[in-house]
């Protein structure tokens, strides 16, 4: 007897924050104005697709301590975003990107649920921790949190959050219009939340929304981020581009649900995909290759370079070779607050690797860079990318994709019309919705009480 075949999850990601945007190309709009995420949100909606997400940039990118332009310098707040766009769609989730270090449960909880209220139930929350002081210095406690304990905050928070969201059960409001009696429950809302992180008391003031909670969404890659995802995430964006990778990744993941009294398919693997299509695998191929050389341009090489080096490369040619000198240990990084500095612990380690890479290859600095920056990428043909996509998630590498287009707001309409019908064809993604949720789209029970520390037996 034959294998079912796996449904496959889609989302749309409108860039903002990194240097994926082609923010030169012709055909590039605006990042801010409200025209942009909701004609993106539409094409997503038209697709099909389970929900739209934003990312979140808390401090404008700098390096040494200047502000410069090669990535997108930010975007409108993320609540305010999504609820504008809750008015203009009718099915697509809304997912929004928010810290648990630098904000408090209660404000974020009563957000997300006027969000899954005004949405009709389709608000999802990426919880994200931020450790450095240089993000923190935006904010009252600015750097206090050492890094080994933003983990602990985070589950803490979202533990918090929790008991906030479950305050109301959903049948207190009576609001009988013949006895005047509007709440069954006087108590409705209360909580007391006594910890190490929070100590909070009163009343909850948004009743129970349709969800009962957001989807909650997890990005960390590290150890302690897999195990705050099988204890508390529905969903997790991986990162891994190869099958035996994403397998291997799926496998872990998956694998600790069984201690939070789970199942594998209560947590979804969506790891983030760019993309490029054409008419031809080659013509295609070339295209993809005048993407990467607009998104990393030489100015683009030698800061990226930086990060890994921490002294001032400006003087070095990006067409030319890696430098020969090690790069410059230390704290005090030129690129403070970027993921890249923190991935690479071992920068001296690092830069030897990459040296061994470039002289075998032949690689100048900035086509080093374009080798070491790119993620899993689908490209080719419609039929080639519908191939690919379906491939790996019949091979439980994925349960989806979340698809970053290096042109907004028009980058999804390609996809939409060309691959979505390939997949429809195949019988491995929706022609409809079926349910009115988020949750519905992907496939999630309605949320119970969950522990987020392990069982023991």
């Amino acid at each position: 007897m034959s294998k079912p075949l796996r449904q496959i999850h889609l989302a749309a990601h409108f860039p903002g924050v990194n240097n994926t945007t082609v923010w030169s190309d012709p055909d590039a709009g605006s990042h801010i104005e409200f025209d942009s995420f909701a004609r993106f949100a539409r094409t997503a909606e038209r697709a099909k697709f389970d929900f739209l997400f934003l990312a979140e940039g808390l401090r404008l990118r700098e390096q040494g301590g200047q502000i410069h332009d090669l990535d997108v310098v930010g975007r409108p707040d993320t609540f305010t975003v999504l609820a504008a766009l809750a008015a203009v769609t009718e099915h697509l989730g809304l997912t929004g990107t928010i810290n648990s270090t630098f904000n408090e449960p209660y404000e974020v909880a009563r957000q997300f649920a006027s969000l899954d209220h005004l949405s009709g139930g389709r608000a999802a929350w990426n919880v994200v921790t931020s450790w450095d002081a240089f993000t923190g210095e935006n904010f009252r406690r600015g750097g206090f949190l050492p890094r080994e304990e933003r983990y602990e905050r985070a589950r803490e928070f979202l533990a918090t959050a929790h008991e906030l969201f479950d305050s109301w059960d959903g049948g207190e409001i009576l609001a009988d219009p013949v006895s005047g009696e509007f709440l069954r429950d006087a108590g409705a809302g209360a909580f007391a939340h006594r910890g190490g992180q929070f100590d909070i008391s009163g009343h909850f003031n948004v009743p129970r929304s349709p969800q009962g909670r957001p989807v909650i969404f997890q990005a960390g890659d590290s150890d302690e981020g897999r195990e705050f995802a099988a204890a508390g995430a529905d969903a997790i964006f991986g990162r891994y581009s190869t099958l035996d990778e994403g397998r291997a990744f799926s496998a872990d993941v998956k694998g600790r649900l069984a201690r939070y009294g789970r199942t594998p398919d209560e947590l979804k693997i969506l790891p983030a995909a760019t993309f490029v299509l054409g008419d031809t695998d080659a013509e295609t191929r070339e295209l993809a290759h005048e993407v990467r050389l607009k998104q990393i341009s030489g100015a683009t090489a030698i800061k990226y370079l930086e990060h890994v080096w921490n002294r001032d490369l400006s003087g070095y040619d990006p067409d030319g070779p890696l430098p020969d000198i090690d790069p410059e240990p230390g704290e005090n990084t030129i690129a403070l607050g970027r993921a890249s500095v923190r991935m690479n612990r071992d920068p001296v380690a690092v830069a030897r690797e990459w040296r061994e890479l470039a002289t075998s290859r032949s690689l100048s600095i900035r086509e080093l860079v374009i080798e070491k920056t790119g993620g899993q990428s689908f490209i080719g043909s419609p039929l080639t990318v519908a191939q690919a996509i379906d491939t790996l998630v019949q091979a439980d590498a994925a349960d989806g994709f979340i698809l970053v287009p290096h042109l907004t707001p028009g980058g999804l309409d390609a996809f939409a019309d060309t691959v979505v019908p390939l997949l429809q064809e195949r019988g491995v993604f929706r022609r409809e919705y079926s349910g009115p949720t988020l949750r519905d789209h992907l496939g999630l029970t309605a949320p119970r009480a969950r522990s987020l520390t392990p069982a023991h037996h």
